[in-house]
């Protein structure tokens, strides 16, 4: 039954006098009955819809998982075609420390959800490109503090342990057999004469340039072309409560082709142990999720967090997420972060709107920075605030400079915060892309109507 006729009805009469509902206990006893019956049936009907998702995320397991039960919408069960995905992340390797800064690498262990072999040639670029990341959930906030080259894949184990049915056999052939795992140790994903370039990748095609073209050798011995992590953003005592994860992607051109490029990315949690030789040791813990880029562990970690994959047209993918922290002072902290998935034009805004008359405070940005020759700019984000929308933006594209400005890329995630005097409302935004100049709309989380400066006692009348 629809009661909305019903409570409009009640609310009509009165609308001469809009506070004599509250102070009316008989009518303000009908209405709360009201609500409560339209509550129950809602409720029955989200109930529903939220069995279903239930019932569809229960098959995510591995080798199990169906097309619509990941948000990247890349089915690793009998997908035609390749289909690469990291299936374990099992131990980090810790490299060294030199100016405050530690190397690390994590073993990843991949596995062909296709039906065809996937090409694993270690002399071209028919072969995996993966780039690693490492991330901190604190405070509701999520920032990316390490990233990585791209280690290049050279023959493929055919390894039983992630999907049934490997029939591979044994050797290390150019091939990764339907059904079959590989696994890369955490030393050897950091070897530092195997990690390609992350600027030579294409990854809304998965083409990148192998050979590696005209790389600096002048890199750090400890970090360089590693996972590169400053060592204050593991340190407990500045850091108290935080949580850790790592993720990692296998871009690869035969995969994109096939149309499975969405699931390539999985996060697993990281633990920090004990500070040893200027540097933390990390593990790793609980299962790998798979075919979820590091962004979800937000979602995963805080409540409220909403995650929403955005396609830019004729390119590549991009996750959004957003959530509103309740500061119990009237203000909320509206938390953003942008995960740029396989997009080639990249992420160079994101725009906030909000209701004329919110105050906004303590606007912030984060981002996290290429090392090792890679050639790009780590300029900070220019930061607008006119009164209906808080943008924060890079510098523009400019093809004759050569690309050099600082977007949010591939496989990078940058976070971005302001506070404000009004509840939180769902609402749309604006991503700027980087080399179009087009804007796409995103759903976030964002300031509603600002409080009533005349509601003196705060009764909401």
């Amino acid at each position: 039954m629809d009661y909305a006729p019903l409570l409009g009805a009640l609310i009509f009469i009165n609308l001469d006098k809009p506070c004599f509902i509250a102070r009316e206990p008989r009518l303000m006893h009908m209405l709360h009955f009201l609500m409560g019956l339209s509550r129950m049936e809602n409720t029955l009907k989200i109930g529903t819809i939220l069995t279903a998702l239930m019932v569809g995320a229960s098959a995510a397991v591995v080798g199990m998982m169906s097309a619509n039960a990941i948000p990247g919408d890349g089915g690793i069960a009998g997908a035609t075609g390749a289909d690469v995905a990291v299936c374990d992340m099992p131990s980090i390797y810790r490299w060294g420390t030199s100016n405050g800064v530690t190397g690390y690498s994590v073993g990843t262990t991949s596995v062909n959800f296709g039906d065809v072999n996937l090409d694993w040639d270690a002399n071209t670029n028919a072969h995996p490109r993966i780039p690693q990341n490492m991330f901190k959930v604190m405070d509701g906030r999520i920032t990316q503090i390490g990233m990585s080259w791209c280690k290049d894949g050279f023959c493929a184990l055919q390894q039983q342990g992630c999907a049934p049915g490997c029939n591979g056999g044994g050797g290390c052939p150019e091939y990764l057999t339907p059904g079959c795992a590989d696994p890369y140790s955490d030393s050897i994903n950091g070897n530092q004469g195997g990690l390609g370039p992350r600027s030579q990748c294409n990854a809304a095609t998965a083409i990148y340039t192998y050979p590696p073209e005209d790389l600096d050798s002048n890199y750090n011995g400890a970090w360089g072309r590693r996972c590169a992590v400053e060592v204050i953003e593991l340190n407990p005592s500045v850091n108290q409560d935080a949580v850790y994860f790592a993720d990692s992607m296998y871009l690869h051109k035969q995969d994109f082709q096939a149309g499975n490029g969405l699931n390539n990315a999985s996060y697993k949690r990281m633990n920090v142990g004990n500070l040893s030789g200027q540097g933390y040791q990390l593990s790793l813990s609980g299962s790998t999720r798979i075919g979820l880029p590091g962004i979800y562990a937000w979602s995963a970690t805080v409540n409220g967090v909403l995650i929403r994959p955005v396609d830019i047209p004729n390119d590549g993918r991009v996750h959004v997420g957003s959530t509103a922290i309740d500061n119990e002072d009237g203000t909320w902290r509206y938390e953003y972060a942008v995960y740029n998935y396989n997009s080639d034009d990249n992420v160079g805004a994101i725009s906030i709107p909000h209701p004329a008359g919110v105050e906004i405070t303590d606007i912030g940005f984060h981002d996290i920075h290429h090392h090792s020759g890679e050639p790009y700019s780590t300029d900070d984000w220019t930061i607008i605030s006119d009164g209906t929308s808080v943008t924060w933006q890079c510098k523009e594209f400019s093809s004759s400079a050569g690309d050099v400005e600082n977007p949010i890329r591939w496989a990078t995630m940058y976070s971005f915060w302001f506070t404000a005097n009004a509840a939180p409302n769902e609402i749309v935004g604006d991503l700027g892309v980087h080399k179009t100049g087009n804007t796409v709309a995103i759903d976030v989380i964002a300031p509603g109507t600002p409080p009533n400066p005349y509601d003196l006692n705060k009764d909401g009348c």
